[in-house]
């Protein structure tokens, strides 16, 4: 009976007594109530507490009625009848295009035709973030796809109306511009709760390799293009302000000439107008002064022919050298003078 009563212990029963009072007794089963009671009070205690990060939001919902929890922190909630749904608030992005985990590239969603009839791979990259947090769990199961097949939607439809030049080169900037502003139109009517943050284009290049060294070596002409019209202005720059200053020396110089000229005809007139008035005063006088200062200019330039009865012809120029000419020589041609 001892060690019956012994083993009953150690196994967890309790043996009341021998005179058949009471019957055994499971040790262990208070231990399991209590264990229990304390099970479900911790599971009560933790489904009543939520935590909500820095970058988080939350929804709760309560029979259906949801409402936004925007503090973050420790908040508190009806267990089993209130729930909670978490969304991430900050800058989450996507690729089209391209595989952004392995760079490869899905020409499903990146081969596309341009307004000139070219086919065209094309890159993107698209941020967004969750800017209502109940929209963005009620109003769709998927808002990131449905933001993926408006982008699509909206890429091919921008793309389709540039050509081929514009898409590779210089028009990237005007046709992200002019996606991003389609999209944010769609979203606002499909009213997401998502928002469109940015939208980039990371690569654009023809499909095939020849198409591709074609497409840089245009790209390359019109660089040396750009590098020769920039010479050409940067000669033009230097040449034009010395050509300006030669200009304005010659201006000058004409002006001068100019004004040399009027003040020496001005000079003259005065010169005539006092050669009249002293003319009109004495005109025989006058008349012989005029002659003499004629002659005077014209004599030193005179050349003079002296021809002799015989037909010869003697030439003497200047007038001086008549009068040192040696006239023993030459008396017929003196006696023809007298």
């Amino acid at each position: 009976m001892m060690k019956e009563s012994f083993r009953n212990r150690r196994n967890g029963f309790e043996t009341v007594g021998a005179d058949g009072k009471g019957s055994p007794e499971p040790a262990w089963g208070k231990i399991g109530g209590i264990a229990a009671v304390i099970i479900v009070l911790l599971i009560l205690v933790f489904n009543s507490t939520y935590q909500i990060g820095e970058q988080e939001q939350a929804v709760l919902i309560t029979f259906g009625q949801a409402s936004p929890v925007t503090e973050p922190g420790l908040h508190f909630k009806i267990p089993f009848i209130q729930e909670v749904r978490k969304v991430n608030t900050t800058i989450q992005g996507f690729s089209i295009g391209y595989d952004s985990s392995s760079n490869i590239s899905n020409e499903d969603e990146s081969l596309m035709i341009t307004s000139d009839y070219n086919f065209v791979n094309v890159d993107f990259f698209v941020e967004y973030r969750f800017s209502d947090p109940v929209k963005a769990v009620f109003a769709s199961s998927e808002p990131v796809n449905i933001l993926k097949n408006i982008s699509m939607s909206c890429i091919r439809t921008v793309i389709g109306s540039y050509p081929v030049d514009d898409v590779l080169t210089t028009g990237k900037n005007e046709i992200q511009a002019a996606i991003k502003e389609m999209i944010m139109q769609r979203l606002e009517e499909q009213d997401l709760g998502i928002q469109l943050v940015n939208i980039t284009i990371q690569d654009s290049e023809p499909p095939t390799t020849e198409v591709m060294e074609a497409f840089k070596a245009v790209e390359t002409a019109k660089q040396g293009k750009e590098t020769a019209l920039n010479n050409a202005n940067k000669y033009r720059n230097e040449q034009i302000p010395s050509a300006e200053a030669r200009a304005d020396a010659i201006i000058q110089r004409a002006e001068a000439e100019k004004t040399a000229r009027i003040n020496e005809a001005t000079a003259q007139v005065a010169r005539f107008n006092a050669m009249y008035e002293e003319y009109i005063k004495n005109p025989e006088v006058t008349r012989q002064r005029m002659f003499f200062e004629a002659m005077e200019e014209i004599l030193p330039e005179l050349k003079v022919i002296i021809e002799s009865p015989n037909g010869n012809v003697q030439t003497f120029y200047p007038l001086e050298s008549f009068t040192d000419f040696n006239i023993s020589n030459n008396t017929s041609t003196t006696d023809d003078i007298d």
